[in-house]
């Protein structure tokens, strides 16, 4: 006679925090002495082409309570819409613009990224996209790293052609992806990220 089977139980997901801070970038928790500077705290140098502008904004949960432990990653073009080349393994060279960020955010949810305005990229289709910086963000309660976009609320002839823009069918929730900007000695582009709610930022299954 067999024995029953029985009734197996899902395997509990694992969480990306709370701890993200800590291992993510540890120099901005005070933990010194491990490496030298986190890593992705600074994407430009002396020689960086282009229009230098900050990105900026908040982090907010369904409630609208703001997130103090995300992490976000940002990756962009160049201002010539070229991506910097990934270093082989015995490279000794450096990029004047690395072309990828990493900053953690405040107790009050708000992030900062000092940066270029990047160039345009072709897109799947083959015609160049709009100008924009793709973000991933995590922090503790988040399983998968969420992924979405930048964009520029002064590029609005090339948003209105551009290829992921225009696959969100509802023009209302393509705003929450657009930052706008506010001028300054360094112009600030400025975006809150909504992880749920009425407002929920639109996000890609990547």
């Amino acid at each position: 006679m067999l024995h029953p089977t029985p009734t197996l139980k899902e395997t509990p997901s694992q969480t990306a925090g709370p701890y993200v801070h800590i291992g993510m970038t540890p120099n901005f928790c005070g933990i010194t002495g491990v490496i030298d500077a986190d890593p992705g705290a600074s994407m430009l140098t002396p020689d960086t082409k282009g229009e230098r502008i900050t990105i900026t904004g908040r982090v907010f949960d369904g409630s609208g309570a703001p997130v103090g432990d995300a992490v976000l990653e940002i990756w962009q073009a160049d201002a010539d819409g070229a991506y910097a080349a990934p270093m082989g393994p015995n490279s000794n060279s450096r990029p004047a613009f690395t072309g990828w960020g990493r900053q953690p955010a405040g107790s009050d949810g708000t992030f900062v990224f000092e940066t270029i305005k990047p160039g345009r990229v072709a897109g799947p289709d083959g015609r160049p996209m709009a100008p924009h910086v793709s973000v991933w963000i995590v922090a503790r309660g988040i399983n998968i790293g969420l992924q979405t976009r930048i964009y520029f609320a002064d590029e609005a002839e090339a948003n209105a052609g551009d290829h992921v823009l225009n696959k969100i069918m509802d023009p209302r929730r393509r705003e929450t992806l657009v930052a706008h900007r506010q001028e300054g000695a360094v112009p600030r582009y400025v975006l809150d990220i909504h992880l749920q709610g009425d407002r929920e930022t639109v996000f890609f299954d990547i």
